[in-house]
């Protein structure tokens, strides 16, 4: 697994405790990042390998981008002077995420497949997070109503117990996250797809 090298921030964090957030999107990293950047120094990890389409991937990952851009030029959130967020990307490889689920394709949404694409991700998050100096990471996958925040932090914790580091248990759908998000999307103009991400999600 290869990783695309973090881009710089344009100026340096106040002093906190370094987090890699796991991202699917620029949209459902809005909420979260409001809520962490007060306590952490937050880089987001963009790592999608779900989703076949390159298109599909690349227009997420530029919305990503341009919310992060955004927060650091200090036009999005209240309260957050001198608060940089920064980026890295993991590696782009579906055909790994097609090997894993293989055999799982008639799968609901929710069930086993998904949690094989959690688990992927999350270790992928793990895995960059110990390698590169970070002591938590989380991911926004929890601010979805339609995902099982249980079976994610249950994930998330093993991965973070394989790699010894931890894992911060999130659930960033509480307190109207979900519908934050929304608002932020919006007032930002970003990209919000109408499906997860892998194939079969467009079902």
């Amino acid at each position: 697994m290869y990783y695309v090298k973090a881009e710089p921030r344009k100026a340096p964090s106040m002093e906190k405790e370094k987090l890699l957030l796991h991202s699917c999107c620029g949209p459902c990293s809005t909420a979260c990042i409001e809520r962490l950047i007060p306590d952490y120094d937050v880089t987001v990890f963009y790592y999608n390998p779900c989703i076949n389409d390159a298109a599909e991937y690349e227009k997420r990952k530029a919305n990503q981008k341009k919310f992060i851009e955004a927060v650091n030029e200090g036009g999005v959130y209240e309260d957050a002077d001198g608060c940089r967020v920064g980026f890295a990307e993991g590696a782009y490889e579906p055909e790994e995420y097609e090997t894993l689920v293989k055999g799982l394709e008639d799968e609901p949404e929710g069930g086993a497949r998904c949690a094989v694409c959690f688990r992927q991700r999350l270790t992928g998050a793990a895995k960059y997070a110990k390698e590169h100096g970070f002591a938590k990471f989380t991911t926004t996958l929890t601010v979805s109503p339609h995902k099982n925040y249980r079976l994610i932090s249950e994930i998330g914790r093993e991965c973070a117990e394989a790699f010894g580091i931890e894992y911060l248990p999130y659930d960033f759908k509480k307190k109207d996250g979900f519908r934050r998000s929304v608002e932020l999307s919006k007032e930002c103009g970003l990209y919000r797809q109408d499906y997860c991400g892998c194939s079969f999600s467009k079902r």
